[in-house]
């Protein structure tokens, strides 16, 4: 797949067909990954617009990604929820795959919360915890596979972005506050990213934690670069859906079966610190 360059008419264009469509004006964004959806089912008195109905959207082909924007009321939070995302891997283009973020940032999001289903490379992680993202590794983004690759927009952000804070303190502060009310275990630890989307090879994963990376996807830091790159304020949330295989043999291969089944036990969890930071944001956020 060659490049796709949107330009800011048909960002708009985009954006014009999601505002028609809703009651709210949501100032929080939300992205959920394999497995993660049925929190969109939280959301209340619920606008539904498939990305299917909207211009330059791409589909989702992965299972578990029904891909729709789901807009309404969270912990008195006007909240839009994408319920699954596209990948690099699905033959689209990094712009394309990040362009609901521009769509969220042109409707006035402010906070971006994003999860994802991960493969833990810690050796303290068992499938169902949750880990709090503290920083990311940019892999493919070094490799040249950048969203913001291409003409630059300053309307949305400068040429060259700092991402010393890809991830804001306060809102992590507050996720471990909740975490804490709640008795929920919630790791931090470091995400990377890869093109997929085959799993990785035991020697990969002996290489990828050599690299300081405690959970590995397929997604995530194109939207958080993004996200960033137009001022949005970024928390992210990896639930660990499978354990590193380091050696060959020693434990059962990864499936998205495994992932999706995963889901059940994060999403929980998940939904408990997610709505616990919304209502802590309520008086912040309006």
């Amino acid at each position: 797949m060659g490049d796709t360059f949107f330009t800011r008419q048909q960002m708009e264009e985009s954006a014009v067909v999601v505002r028609a469509r809703t009651r709210y004006q949501p100032r929080v964004g939300l992205i959920l990954g394999s497995g993660l959806g049925g929190l969109a089912e939280a959301v209340e008195q619920a606008d539904v617009i498939p990305y299917s109905d909207i211009p330059h959207l791409v589909p989702s082909t992965v299972e578990g990604h029904i891909g729709r924007f789901v807009i309404g009321m969270l912990e008195g939070q006007p909240v839009i929820v994408m319920q699954g995302r596209s990948h690099y891997y699905e033959g689209y283009s990094m712009q394309q795959v990040t362009l609901p973020i521009r769509v969220m940032q042109l409707l006035g999001v402010q906070i971006l919360i994003v999860t994802n289903a991960s493969g833990g490379i810690s050796p303290d992680f068992r499938p169902g915890d949750l880990m709090l993202i503290t920083d990311h590794i940019n892999l493919i983004g070094m490799a040249g596979l950048s969203p913001l690759r291409g003409p630059n927009d300053p309307s949305f952000g400068p040429r060259f972005p700092d991402m010393s804070e890809a991830y804001d303190l306060g809102l992590r502060s507050l996720a471990l506050r909740v975490a804490g009310e709640q008795h929920i275990k919630l790791h931090q630890g470091v995400y990377i990213c890869l093109a997929g989307p085959s799993f990785e090879t035991p020697a990969d994963l002996r290489f990828l934690r050599r690299l300081g990376a405690d959970a590995v996807g397929m997604s995530t830091v194109p939207e958080v670069t993004v996200a960033r790159h137009g001022g949005t304020r970024v928390l992210g949330l990896a639930g660990i859906a499978n354990v590193a295989v380091v050696e060959p043999g020693s434990a059962p291969p990864p499936t998205h079966e495994e992932v999706l089944q995963a889901g059940q036990v994060i999403v929980p969890k998940l939904t408990t610190v997610i709505r616990g930071v919304l209502q802590a944001l309520q008086a912040t956020v309006s």
